[in-house]
């Protein structure tokens, strides 16, 4: 993809995600427990009630302060540092270094040895706490099991949402970091046969990170969107199950 393309589908998201992370509305259906990735974990006094799967251990938040303020934070460094976007962002956004034998607008290169660009080394530091976003995520598809009489039910956004998490966790254990942590300090690979399997598992994995890095954009605006829309009351979840 041209970094024309590139460029405009990450500034479609940063602006579709800012708007919507500042809206504070249309962000839960209770009759079936979808929660938007936005907005997860919630845990602020001022969550819808029956959002907050984790408890309200924060105030009221002011209107600009996002109600998803403790994971967005995280997700938004994790993408930002990640070396797939580094190279996008870098070609298409920074123009620095764009290709062999191009000039560059920088009449410097510094690469990453000076502020903001040296904020790029703590990617393997939000590798961490992303992981464990990704967990909540599992746990807020795992509740969205929901039917309309409070027993089991799925429905198209027990789908959708089942399918942005699984593309989260492709893109969360494709990263480059979690190969590194899996196997890559490992000297001798017979003595740590169940580590291998892993560590070849995510090699795999991350031989298409990038195809992850930005399906994953897509999924997330897609569940976020129809959460919206059935929260709002635009139409109502199509159920496949209760």
């Amino acid at each position: 993809m041209p970094p024309l393309g590139i460029a405009a589908i990450l500034l479609f998201f940063i602006a579709y995600a800012t708007v919507r992370i500042f809206m504070a509305k249309w962000y839960f259906v209770p009759e079936h427990n979808y929660l938007t990735p936005l907005y997860s974990p919630c845990v602020a006094e001022n969550c819808v009630p029956g959002s907050s799967h984790f408890g309200t251990w924060l105030p009221a938040l002011p209107f600009f302060i996002p109600l998803g303020i403790i994971a967005f934070p995280i997700v938004a460094g994790f993408r930002v540092t990640c070396y797939y976007y580094r190279k996008s962002g870098y070609r298409s956004l920074w123009a620095s270094p764009q290709a062999c034998a191009v000039k560059e607008p920088h009449t410097k290169y510094t690469g990453e040895t000076r502020f903001p660009l040296i904020f790029m080394n703590a990617h393997r530091y939000f590798w961490y706490l992303a992981f464990a976003v990704l967990l909540i995520n599992f746990y807020d598809a795992a509740l969205g099991f929901k039917g309309t009489d409070g027993g089991f039910g799925i429905g198209l956004g027990t789908v959708i949402i089942w399918v942005n998490v699984l593309a989260l966790a492709g893109y969360t254990l494709s990263c480059h970091v979690c190969r590194h942590i899996t196997g890559g300090r490992l000297k001798h690979f017979s003595k740590h046969p169940l580590r291998y399997k892993f560590w070849t598992f995510v090699s795999k994995l991350n031989a298409k990170h990038g195809t992850y890095a930005m399906t994953s954009l897509f999924t997330v605006i897609l569940t976020d969107a129809y959460i919206m829309a059935v929260s709002a009351g635009w139409f109502s979840d199509l159920r496949f199950i209760n």
